[in-house]
């Protein structure tokens, strides 16, 4: 089947900082380096790189072309990515500590001028089975999952950045929510309702270097796999890889547990690299990874 990723494309800009800055204070980085990301290119890439057969839906301003190549070349159809003249294609700046730890912010640009038919036009040829991947780093959010599913899709929702209006938006029209488990506070507080009580079928919760839980909230059936240890050089993308890899191993119709495991393992190996999208394993890498620390 396939899958559609209605995400933002950013460029990054990576800045290595001896510590996060305090207030007032001017703060000299060691060095800076660019590059592609975003939450939709990230997991986008992650889907491509586990396997997956992946469309981006998406917007980048005039002097972005460079992104939708290095998407490319990374296997993701961007032939649905809109050339906006009027904007900006959307950046990042992301503080980097010598743990690994980081800081970001976001200027959305592009990413929340997409038009409705651009959307629709995207989404003409999916049908049952297939996928849509949605975040709230674009606009036309609720447009597209409520278009997904009056074609039969599967709709999976990353609720980050957190944005309590936006969950309460999408969550009528979502299969799968996916947050880490920060976010999973804030949506169970802002809905008044216990975590496994939410609104949704499915619920994946990313916890850091503990791993990660699936939900099944119809069934109450739940699966838990830790995350293996190892030592982190960016964190940066680890929860997009971890998305996208755990959608890229569903849509291919594998057990659960082996999609939280390959998920685990891809972002895991992940934060032992630096950068975003171009640090994000291959499913080989990935599974040569797993059975060196499994055996």
């Amino acid at each position: 089947m396939a899958i559609y990723n209605l995400g933002s494309i950013n460029a990054d800009w990576f800045y290595k900082v001896p510590h996060f800055p305090a207030d007032g204070e001017t703060l000299a980085a060691e060095s800076c380096t660019g590059g592609l990301g975003g939450k939709g290119a990230n997991q986008s890439v992650a889907v491509a790189r586990a396997g997956g057969n992946v469309h981006h839906i998406g917007a980048v301003g005039g002097e972005g072309g460079w992104t939708l190549e290095r998407l490319k070349s990374m296997g993701v159809d961007v032939s649905r990515v809109a050339i906006e003249g009027a904007g900006s294609t959307g950046h990042a700046l992301i503080f980097l500590t010598p743990d690994g730890e980081n800081r970001i912010v976001i200027h959305a640009g592009t990413n929340r001028m997409i038009a409705e038919a651009d959307v629709s036009a995207a989404l003409e040829r999916a049908g049952p089975g297939d996928m849509l991947i949605l975040q709230n780093e674009t606009n036309c959010t609720v447009f597209a999952a409520k278009s997904a599913r009056a074609r039969g899709m599967r709709v999976v929702y990353s609720a980050a950045p957190f944005d309590v209006g936006a969950v309460r938006e999408m969550l009528p029209h979502v299969d799968l929510l996916a947050v880490n488990e920060i976010e999973a506070a804030q949506v169970a507080e802002a809905l008044g309702v216990a975590l496994t009580a939410l609104p949704v079928r499915e619920l994946l919760v990313t916890q850091g270097a503990r791993g990660a839980t699936w939900f099944d909230l119809k069934t109450g059936e739940t699966l838990a796999v830790p995350a293996p240890k190892v030592a982190s050089v960016d964190t940066t993308g680890a929860g997009d890889t971890f998305a996208g890899y755990f959608c890229a191993a569903r849509d291919r119709g594998l057990p659960v547990a082996e999609c939280l495991e390959l998920a685990v393992g891809a972002s895991a190996l992940k934060v032992t690299r630096a950068g975003t999208s171009e640090a994000i394993p291959t499913l080989a890498e990935t599974r040569a990874f797993l059975e060196e620390i499994g055996g």
